[in-house]
């Protein structure tokens, strides 16, 4: 079947992103191909030309009326496993948290039951919050993680997941042998690349460099290098864990430096946190083009840090957002955005630059299109570009059950300023992922 045959037409406000990080509003029409890819997106007049052109039957045309359509929301950091214990044990810093509450958890999922409890609602409910593309960390456990893939792809959201790999500095009873989780990791990669789904991919995961031994770290390094694939991980999140990594690589330059020793800092690298990344360290990240996953809820909420993300940005680092489920509490990049915002006023405040501030245009760009970049999804997500897949949300500030109201007088920018500080999962009432309909 064609790509440019017509299925159906939005008609409507449309909410987007561009590439230079701008923030589009349009009363227009936007085409989608029967394969689910956009085919034109043109302003409202143009609709008599266009219905004649592909002779469009009048089902074929959504009037959005006054509904808005915006691009689905991209994590870029997200643990499937935590969604388990979201929202508790918030009580202690990272290091701590991760031996109370995050391995007993983890360990937990060598029970295919349990994976398939969780993994199902951690996709449910990120897609409920319009979150089209998720790259999410799975546990040490093949047979799990495979069950995750195949939910994604059975319940049709964008995605790449990793198995996670830890070998060393980790409880008895969630720890692996170095050659058989970079066996394992090889068999997971060519399980995700056989379904042959063009919207799941496998994605490298060490858990971090104190749980990962040297011989580890090479051996993903290499597996990515083999397969083509990106790779996820953590870095430079907690002061405590950044001097760790010190001691236990102390002729190392730097936590980053450890990773790109391995091969694993490229531009299909993304690291979450970076709080404490050394100017030097965001030169290599410049360098080598690699990414940051920005996940304020969890840097506040485990007592972090705050990241300075306009430093970022001025040096030429790639930023998307994450929700960091479960050291975030919320599975929403609504909430992300909100708690960006505020984390970027805290900088503000610290460096009296009023410039270090963001403001709620870019915070979309970031949790959509900037994510999808961060990703190396863009050429296939994150906007409404003609020839790019339809990932997207129907939103509707009208819904009865609203956290919001809507007046008379408010304008279209007012509208959707309330829905993104004040809205939430009531407000989307569809949500595509190239073109299907998966809420």
């Amino acid at each position: 079947m064609s790509t440019n045959q017509l299925q159906k037409i939005y008609k409507g406000t449309i909410i987007d992103s561009s590439k230079n990080g701008t923030f589009r509003l349009l009363k227009g029409i936007l085409g989608i191909s029967t394969e689910g890819k956009i085919l034109f997106r043109e302003k409202e007049e143009e609709l008599g030309n266009i219905t004649a052109k592909y002779n469009v039957q009048k089902e074929q045309i959504d009037d959005l009326e006054r509904n808005f359509l915006i691009p689905g929301f991209v994590d870029t950091h997200i643990h499937g496993p935590q969604y388990k214990f979201m929202g508790t044990g918030l009580d202690l810093p990272l290091l701590k948290w991760l031996e109370k509450y995050t391995f007993p958890t983890e360990s937990k999922f060598s029970n295919e039951d349990l994976a398939k409890n969780v993994y199902g609602k951690v996709i449910d409910q990120t897609l409920k919050n319009g979150t089209t593309t998720a790259c999410y960390f799975a546990t040490i456990h093949l047979t799990a993680s495979k069950i995750f893939s195949d939910l994604v792809i059975q319940k049709g959201q964008r995605a790449l997941i990793g198995k996670v790999s830890m070998d060393r500095n980790s409880p008895d009873f969630y720890v692996e042998k170095t050659q058989d989780s970079l066996d394992q990791n090889e068999e997971f990669i060519k399980y995700v690349k056989e379904k042959k789904n063009d919207l799941v991919e496998p994605i490298v995961t060490p858990r971090f460099v104190p749980t990962c031994s040297p011989q580890m770290m090479k051996g993903l390094g290499e597996l990515a290098a083999k397969y083509n694939i990106a790779i996820q991980s953590h870095i430079s999140e907690n002061v405590n864990e950044v001097e760790w990594v010190k001691s236990l690589h102390p002729d190392e330059d730097g936590y980053a430096a450890v990773y790109d020793k391995y091969g694993l800092l490229n531009n299909r690298t993304i690291m979450a946190h970076g709080i404490y990344l050394t100017d030097k360290e965001i030169e290599l990240f410049k360098q080598r083009n690699a990414a940051v996953a920005h996940c304020p809820n969890s840097n506040f909420s485990l007592s972090s840090g705050v990241l300075h993300l306009k430093k970022l940005l001025r040096n030429g680092i790639k930023v998307g957002f994450g929700t960091d489920v479960s050291g975030g509490y919320s599975p929403s990049m609504m909430d992300c955005i909100r708690q960006a915002i505020i984390a970027s006023k805290a900088t503000m405040f610290n460096t009296k630059n009023p410039d270090d501030e963001l403001s709620y245009q870019d915070a979309f760009y970031f949790a959509t299109l900037g994510g999808a970049s961060a990703l190396g999804l863009d050429s296939k997500t994150g906007n409404f570009d003609v020839g790019k897949d339809f990932d997207a949300c129907i939103v509707s500030p009208f819904v009865s059950s609203a956290n919001f109201h809507v007046f008379d007088d408010d304008d279209d920018i007012e509208i959707f300023q309330k829905f993104l500080f004040s809205g939430d999962d009531r407000n989307i009432l569809k949500v595509f992922v190239k073109g299907r309909q998966v809420i």
